[in-house]
């Protein structure tokens, strides 16, 4: 809010949108509750505080154990109109940002499990979601190391890019799916179901997201999801996070 010329009403109307509810706030729906004329300003402040969120979430460590895996967002490459035919299709697609996802998951127990039928067997924990260049042994493996607690037993499928994984945490464990009966969905439900939800939020919200600004619009996608038990205390601790960290400069809207 420092040297911001929108009047600190707009700075607590925004916060308390954006954390009253699962969904997310297009600009222009805010812009069109504050009654504000101009667009970019608004853009702005909800960038800044979805960079206090993903500042927020960075202060801590996964633990205990973790799925990782990689997650495809169709989002809008940083490349001219007119050059859209020369797009690539599938996984290598210019469309297709490339995003590291991490959930803490454990286990629940049988008590659990009996109350829970036709639910994944095991109970998720804190999300990461960070996007990442290419999809590199060395580009996962320092991504991962950033987010994950050493000590952490790591679950993932048996790609090659997670081959320096057991280096650099205590226990790797990489599932064959092509090899086991069982899917990847119940080897690894809550990093599939995160990528799944993640997806449906931006899309059915903010429709076009250029690949610029997906990380912004991750973290406060994961920064909610984390703070989902907290209910109407998550308006203070954005406030909270507003008031401590120093915003990531946004130079355009996206």
């Amino acid at each position: 809010m420092e040297n911001s010329k929108l009047p600190f009403r707009y700075w607590f109307i925004a916060m308390h949108l954006l954390t009253a509810t699962k969904k997310g706030f297009s600009t222009l729906e805010l812009k069109r509750q504050l009654g504000h004329k101009r667009y970019q300003p608004i853009w702005e402040m909800v960038h800044k505080l979805r960079s206090v969120m993903g500042q927020r979430d960075r202060l801590y460590q996964l633990e205990s154990v973790v799925e990782l895996d990689e997650g495809f967002f169709k989002s809008q490459p940083e490349q001219d109109s007119e050059d859209q035919d020369d797009l690539k299709r599938g996984r290598g697609s210019q469309q297709q940002a490339k995003v590291l996802v991490m959930v803490e998951s454990e286990p629940v127990d049988e008590d659990e499990d009996e109350q829970q039928k036709h639910r994944p067997n095991r109970k998720a924990g804190h999300l990461r979601m960070v996007v990442i260049p290419n999809l590199e042994a060395g580009t996962l493996d320092m991504n991962a190391q950033k987010c994950i607690d050493p000590k952490a037993e790591v679950l993932t499928d048996a790609s090659t890019s997670y081959s320096l994984l057991s280096q650099s945490f205590d226990k790797h464990t990489s599932f064959n799916l092509s090899n086991l009966e069982v899917n990847a969905d119940t080897l690894l439900p809550w990093v599939h179901i995160s990528i799944s939800n993640a997806k449906r939020w931006i899309n059915g919200t903010f429709h076009h997201v250029k690949q610029k600004y997906l990380q912004n619009y991750l973290n406060e996608f994961c920064y909610k999801y984390n703070r989902r038990y907290f209910k109407d205390r998550l308006f203070d601790r954005l406030l909270i996070a507003a008031a401590t960290f120093h915003w990531i400069p946004v130079d355009s809207t996206g």
